[in-house]
C-alpha cells in the first residue's frame, strides 16, 4: 500500500470518498427532474467563488460555496419565472461565472495558471488539511438532506403537481435542491475539478439505473459506484500521473458502458421468461362418412 504513505495522498483518498458519495446521492435528484447538466452550470458559477477568495486571501471552497449557492437560487428563480428567455439568462450567468473566475484569478496575487488548472479539472497534490476539514462539513450537510428528505424531495422530483396537491412545500424543496447541488460541486472541485464535477453527478446515477428497477436500490448502487470510480480514479492518478479528474470521469462511463452490456441479455432474458408460451393447436379431421369420396379405392 505504497500510496497510502503519503499526507497528501490521504488527504486526497478521504476527500475521493467523500465526493463519491455525496455526487451521485444529490445527482438522483437532478437526473430524476431532468436537470442534470446543473451541475456544469453550478460549476460555471463558482469559478467565480475560487477567484474571490484568491482576490480576497480567503479560502477558495468556502468563498466558492457561497457564489455557487447564491448563483443556484437565481437559477431556480429564472426557472420559475424566466420562461421563453430562461434559458438566454442562465447561459449569460453561466459564461459570465467562468469568464469572471479567470479574470479574478489572473488579478489576484496568489492565483496562476497552476491554480486554475487544479480548480479546473482536479488535483491531488493541492488537498490540504484545511480543505479536508471543509470538504467533511459541506459533505454532511449534502449527506443529511439527501438521506434525510429522500421521501419528500423524491415526490417533488418526480411530479411537483402530485407533491403541491399533498401539501409539500415545492418551492423550498427545490430550492434546497438547487442549494444542496451547489454545495456538491464545491466539495468535488478539489478532485474531480469543476468542469468534471456535473458528469460524477449524473453517470453513476445513469449507470445504476441500467440495472436497478427501484429509487432505493437506484440511490444505493449510485453511491457505491461513485465511490469506486473515485478511489480507483484516485489511486490511478497517484500511479499513472494523470488528471484524477478526467480518470474518475472516464471510469465512470466504462462502468456505465459495463453495466448497459450486462443489462441488455439480462432484460431479454426477462422479457422471453415473461412472454406467454404459444397455445397448442390440434386440428382435428373429421371421420369421412361410408359412401363418401374419401372412402373410394
Amino acid at each position: 500500500m505504497e500510496f497510502l504513505s503519503p499526507p497528501f495522498m490521504q488527504r486526497a483518498l478521504i476527500a475521493a470518498v467523500l465526493v463519491g458519495i455525496t455526487a451521485p446521492a444529490i445527482g438522483i435528484y437532478l437526473v430524476q427532474r431532468r436537470q442534470a447538466l446543473m451541475g456544469d452550470g453550478i460549476g460555471h458559477i463558482a469559478m467565480t467563488g475560487v477567484g474571490l477568495g484568491f482576490l480576497m486571501s480567503t479560502n477558495p471552497v468556502w468563498m466558492a460555496t457561497l457564489v455557487a449557492v447564491a448563483g443556484s437560487v437565481v437559477m431556480e428563480l429564472i426557472r420559475w419565472y424566466g420562461r421563453t428567455r430562461g434559458d438566454i439568462a442562465l447561459a449569460m450567468l453561466f459564461y459570465g461565472g467562468m469568464a469572471g473566475g479567470v479574470m479574478l484569478i489572473n488579478l489576484s496575487d496568489t492565483g496562476s495558471n497552476a491554480n486554475l488548472t487544479s480548480y479546473l479539472f482536479g488535483s491531488l497534490s493541492t488537498v490540504s488539511e484545511e480543505d479536508v476539514t471543509t470538504i467533511a462539513v459541506l459533505a454532511a450537510f449534502v449527506i443529511l438532506v439527501t438521506v434525510g428528505l429522500r421521501r419528500q424531495l423524491f415526490a417533488v422530483s418526480q411530479d411537483e403537481e402530485f407533491a403541491r396537491v399533498t401539501g409539500l412545500p415545492v418551492r423550498a424543496l427545490n430550492l434546497l435542491v438547487a442549494v444542496t447541488a451547489a454545495v456538491t460541486v464545491t466539495v468535488a472541485m478539489r478532485v474531480v475539478g469543476l468542469l468534471l464535477v456535473s458528469a460524477l453527478m449524473v453517470v453513476p446515477v445513469a449507470a445504476a439505473q441500467q440495472i436497478a428497477r427501484s429509487f432505493k436500490v437506484t440511490f444505493a448502487l449510485s453511491v457505491v459506484l461513485g465511490t469506486a470510480v473515485t478511489l480507483a480514479g484516485t489511486v490511478t492518478s497517484y500511479y499513472q500521473d494523470v488528471p484524477p479528474g478526467a480518470t474518475i470521469v472516464l471510469l465512470a462511463i466504462a462502468a456505465f458502458v459495463a453495466l448497459t452490456a450486462l443489462a441488455t441479455p439480462l432484460a431479454r432474458r426477462k422479457a422471453r421468461s415473461r412472454a406467454p408460451e404459444p397455445a397448442e393447436c390440434t386440428l382435428e379431421v373429421p371421420a369421412a362418412r361410408p359412401g363418401s369420396e374419401d372412402t373410394r379405392v
